[in-house]
């Protein structure tokens, strides 16, 4: 009984202290993927330079962060490979420590949840990565370092670029995401790799294009409409002139049944005539001459 208190107790206490992706920031999302990260290195006996994977929650499904233990001299001498990330030799860390903890991330098809760029679209997953002081990677806090390349570039593969209809590489743009942030941009020099100088977080933008209207069906409505406006007045105007007609006509024909007047010939034409009446003169006093 005892036993499966205990389970329960922390049960509760270890799911809640996995919330939703939806309920971090971008800070508080690295401390606890570093978290995950930082116990997949207690776990094993840590080879140098060997890559170990995180075990994260479920509700993390989609999210990938691994590992890397790494000594000075060797960043220094052969550089590094993790991941997507490429580190170039004479590189050391500042300050100077004797091993490096390299945390790699991969935020899959949360990138967009937690990063976005006004006017782009990225076409690809943000990945970053931290690095820590490691010379005691069993302590509970590591501290964060940064890197000095010596002028030389960390280079970033992106693979399955998926481009938008019409857009190649050459449209592409590196985006790196500042803490405070902004965001940098830089030119693709070469497709799919981007560069950088430090740590953070980065992924490949193409700029969102308005799609532009075809310009003929605006001229072709603009004739319709005029050749309708051209077509509507004439016919109008027919149409008006033909009602002048009809009552013209109809005033004729009732002038012409209202009064009846004898024909006479004049030469070859019969002529209406009206009968001659002359009105008899009548006298001052009343009578008749």
């Amino acid at each position: 009984m005892s036993l499966t208190l205990l389970w329960l107790v922390f049960s509760l206490h270890f799911s809640s202290s996995v919330h939703g992706l939806d309920n971090f920031s971008n800070d508080s999302l690295d401390t606890f993927l570093q978290d995950f990260a930082f116990r997949a290195l207690v776990r094993h006996r840590p080879q140098t330079g060997a890559l170990y994977k995180a075990s994260l929650p479920a509700n993390l499904s989609g999210v990938e962060v691994s590992i890397a233990r790494i000594r000075s001299r060797t960043l220094w001498k052969k550089g590094a490979n993790l991941s997507s990330f490429h580190f170039p030799s004479r590189t050391v860390p500042v300050p100077h420590v004797r091993r490096l903890a390299i945390v790699y991330q991969n935020l899959g098809n949360w990138s967009s949840h937690y990063y976005n760029v006004s006017g782009y679209s990225m076409i690809s997953s943000v990945v970053g990565f931290m690095v820590f002081d490691a010379s005691n990677y069993k302590a509970k806090s590591l501290r964060i370092v940064s890197l000095d390349t010596m002028g030389k570039p960390i280079l970033i593969h992106f693979s399955n670029l998926k481009y938008p209809d019409g857009m190649n590489s050459a449209a592409a743009r590196c985006a790196a995401f500042n803490t405070n942030g902004t965001v940098h941009f830089s030119d693709m020099v070469l497709p799919n790799v981007c560069y950088t100088s430090d740590q953070g977080h980065f992924s490949v933008v193409v700029r969102l294009e308005r799609k532009q209207r075809p310009w003929y069906p605006w001229v072709i409505g603009a004739v319709l409409g005029f050749a309708g406006l051209v077509l509507t007045g004439y016919f109008g105007l027919v149409f008006v002139r033909l009602l002048k007609t009809k009552r013209i006509q109809a005033m004729e024909r009732q002038a012409d049944e209202g009064v009846i007047f004898d024909s006479i010939w004049v030469g070859s034409s019969k002529m209406p005539s009206a009968t001659v009446t002359r009105t008899p003169p009548v006298l001052e006093n009343g009578g008749f001459p």
